[in-house]
């Protein structure tokens, strides 16, 4: 309830709610992001070769610092 004269809590999209992300949705967002902007996501995991694996991995923590509860003996 609110008081005459009170200012109104703002409306944000960001408090609606969502349902998680679907994958066949994170795929359409992967290739829209390649499509148009040249960035590629893929999932460390999914990358097969190791030595590719570890150069992506090696170029991302220069960049970016280690992820969260990265060991630091490879995989």
């Amino acid at each position: 309830m609110s008081m005459h004269g009170a200012p109104s809590l703002a409306r944000s999209p960001i408090a609606r709610l969502r349902s998680p992300t679907s994958e066949p949705e994170l795929t359409a967002m992967r290739a829209a992001a390649w499509h148009r902007q040249g960035v590629v996501v893929i999932p460390i995991d999914e990358i097969t070769d190791p030595w590719l694996r570890q150069a992506i991995t090696n170029e991302a923590n220069r960049r970016w610092g280690r992820r969260n509860g990265e060991n630091s003996h490879g995989r």
